[in-house]
């Protein structure tokens, strides 16, 4: 068994400090419940933007500064994502934006980087931890996400990939759990969409040559959910 301290000396803090905080958040939903015999999870407090995420599925995203060429719907695993190429005006650079709404209440992140993975059949190289921020009138959104090369026998990419949330956006399904366990301390939810974006790039070539291009259209996406669907 992986003692506790070794955990830490293996530069494991950060893991380890969201599961603390994801035990600590489920004694404290879980202790009023108990006295009062109401679970909590008897009646989730209502996603009040449902109908709008569902609405993304088939109307997709206005992007600023890009044009929308094609949408269409991809069943992808066991759920249908859409599929919007799209256009950054005045150059030939092309964009793949693939979004998964959250349609239901129960709905939760998953499995759905393995599931787009094993769909288009690439290798993936050359990954970081990309970040970047959203500015809006009072604050500042902070999100994570996945930076990476993707190849096929046909095409590379340059790929980022995170669940977007009304205050911030993480790859991790961990980190959306705590944010709506949060959320629900106070009679609310943190709905989410996945979003994968895949813009073409050199075969085999280096990824982070991209990095300026791929962060922008990340910030317009996360900018463009924030004040339209959550």
């Amino acid at each position: 068994m992986i003692s506790f301290s070794k955990l830490l000396k293996e530069n494991q803090f950060p893991k380890v400090a969201a599961l603390l905080l994801l035990l600590l958040l489920l004694v404290i939903g879980a202790v009023p419940g108990y006295i009062t015999g109401h679970w909590q999870w008897q009646k989730l407090p209502p996603i009040t933007s449902l109908k709008q995420l569902r609405q993304l599925r088939s109307q997709g995203l206005n992007l600023p500064g890009w044009q929308t060429i094609e949408k269409s719907q991809q069943q992808i695993g066991g759920r249908k994502w859409l599929m919007q190429v799209t256009k950054k005006q005045g150059t030939q650079t092309q964009a793949i934006l693939l979004l998964l709404p959250q349609t239901d209440s129960k709905n939760q992140p998953e499995v759905e980087w393995t599931e787009i993975k094993s769909w288009q059949q690439w290798n993936e190289a050359q990954y970081r931890r990309g970040e970047f921020t959203v500015k809006q009138p009072s604050t500042e959104v902070k999100v994570e996400a996945r930076f990476f090369r993707a190849s096929t026998m046909k095409q590379t990419f340059a790929v980022l990939q995170w669940y977007a949330f009304p205050n911030g956006g993480n790859p991790s399904p961990i980190r959306w759990f705590v944010a709506d366990q949060l959320a629900q301390l106070r009679k609310q939810r943190a709905p989410w969409v996945g979003v994968s974006i895949m813009i073409p790039m050199e075969p085999l070539g280096q990824v982070e040559t991209t990095w300026s291009l791929t962060k922008s259209l990340g910030e317009i996406v996360q900018e463009a959910l924030m004040a339209g669907f959550f």
